[in-house]
């Protein structure tokens, strides 16, 4: 069986005309107003945002995707129609790695929350799905602190202005489908046996993970990776990101130096001053779980988030940190040097807390949660599996939704945590 026909057989496993994190229409609430307002954030920039709502609400949920616009997200339809606003924020940066950075991120996020205190809702609640948890946590890891004692520079040494803007407090954090954030989530992902950045196709065979010499095989079958190879795949995954870093700090430094030259009347070249090094990153979808399903068993499906297809989402146009900035990446997309993660922020979080998990999710695997989970300081936290795939999307045909399933865990915690 060839990878054509392994990813035709695995997409015929679900239900047809599946959404992704879209709403059913079908279940849009009558009477429900859909309000697109433009927000001027702490740092001068300009982003929109939408309110569900049907009217009257006094708790207001906030949803937001880094890198995503999650505006007709599954959820709204069921929190609006249980008496719940939506606000869900628009980023400066939707669909763009070169410009995410999490630390000016939190002023979009600051931004939206302002306006629904302004608008007279009494409860905020951050419902962060997927990359939205962790971008969540950060932003009330740095909203707890001073303003003095906050983040004052970003990974690759730009201001974040973080002490002239009011981060509100927050009243509550839903974590859906989350995972341990972008960074620590590429760096599970990354294929570590690249030798040249430069050469997508360079490769090392000893850490190569799609070699049957590894243990690697399409289904029925599957892969079975040795212990031995997973922890030396592991480790050089980590020196793989340690050396993106270190040239991300190398551009940086390089073009920080030249204008240092310019500013103090040396004779600099000004194009070296401005040139950002915009720099590709291929091969970023390899994690050993998708592919050997003995590793941290669950209910997922072989293949990945992009499909079953284990070339097309390595090596394909679509993927995670495709194309970065120096800054974007040491700030997104580096487990080494972002602060949006889990294990620097969880810490932080005192307020109530609800987790809900896809038992067959494959981006976030079991112990990844149970890692998530642990890292929340929160005396008042819940942590629940919900049969599905990263979406809520069912894995069977005819089989219930875990996104409603997991509807009803949210209504039942607000019910009793917030109102």
């Amino acid at each position: 069986m060839n990878t054509k026909e392994v990813a035709t057989k695995v997409e015929n496993r679900v239900t047809a005309g599946l959404r992704g994190a879209s709403w059913d229409p079908a279940l849009l609430p009558a009477g429900l107003q859909s309000r697109v307002v433009q927000l001027a954030t702490g740092d001068g920039a300009q982003v929109v945002g939408c309110l569900h709502s049907l009217g009257g609400e006094s708790t207001a949920l906030v949803i937001m995707h880094p890198r995503e616009l999650l505006l007709t997200h599954y959820m709204v339809p069921h929190a609006v129609a249980a008496g719940y606003a939506c606000w869900v924020q628009g980023a400066r940066s939707v669909g763009n790695d070169i410009r995410l950075e999490h630390e000016v991120a939190l002023h979009d996020v600051a931004a939206g929350i302002a306006f629904l205190r302004e608008a007279g809702f009494r409860r905020i609640v951050l419902l962060g799905n997927s990359g939205g948890a962790a971008l969540f946590a950060f932003y009330i890891a740095q909203s707890e602190a001073g303003s003095g004692d906050r983040i004052a520079r970003t990974p690759g040494g730009r201001p974040t202005k973080l002490d002239t803007v009011e981060l509100a407090r927050v009243d509550g954090l839903i974590c859906l489908a989350p995972h341990p954030g972008q960074g620590k989530l590429l760096q599970n992902m990354i294929d570590p046996s690249v030798i040249d950045e430069s050469d997508p196709f360079s490769t090392d065979p000893a850490l190569d993970p799609f070699s049957a010499t590894n243990g690697f095989e399409l289904p029925p079958r599957g892969a079975s990776y040795a212990t031995d190879f997973v922890e030396r795949y592991r480790a050089a995954q980590e020196r793989r990101v340690a050396r993106i870093d270190a040239r991300a700090r190398t551009l940086i430094a390089e073009r920080m130096a030249e204008r240092k030259r310019i500013n103090g009347g040396e004779t600099g070249d000004p194009r070296r001053a401005a040139y950002s090094g915009v720099f590709q990153v291929w091969r970023t979808n390899a994690d050993l779980r998708c592919y050997d399903l003995s590793l941290a068993p669950s209910d997922r499906r072989w293949g990945t988030v992009w499909g079953a297809d284990p070339y097309a989402s390595n090596l394909g146009s679509v993927g995670f940190a495709r194309v970065c900035t120096p800054e974007s990446w040491l700030s997104t997309w580096s487990g080494l040097s972002s602060n949006a993660s889990f294990d620097r922020c969880g810490a932080a979080i005192s307020q109530p807390v609800l987790m809900i998990g896809y038992s067959g999710d494959n981006t976030v695997f079991p112990g990844d949660l149970e890692a998530i989970f642990a890292t929340i300081a929160s005396t008042d936290k819940q942590s629940h599996s919900v049969r599905g795939n990263h979406h809520g999307q069912p894995l069977e045909r005819d089989e219930r939704p875990g996104q409603e399933i997991a509807a009803g865990i949210i209504l039942d915690w607000l019910g009793e945590k917030i109102r």
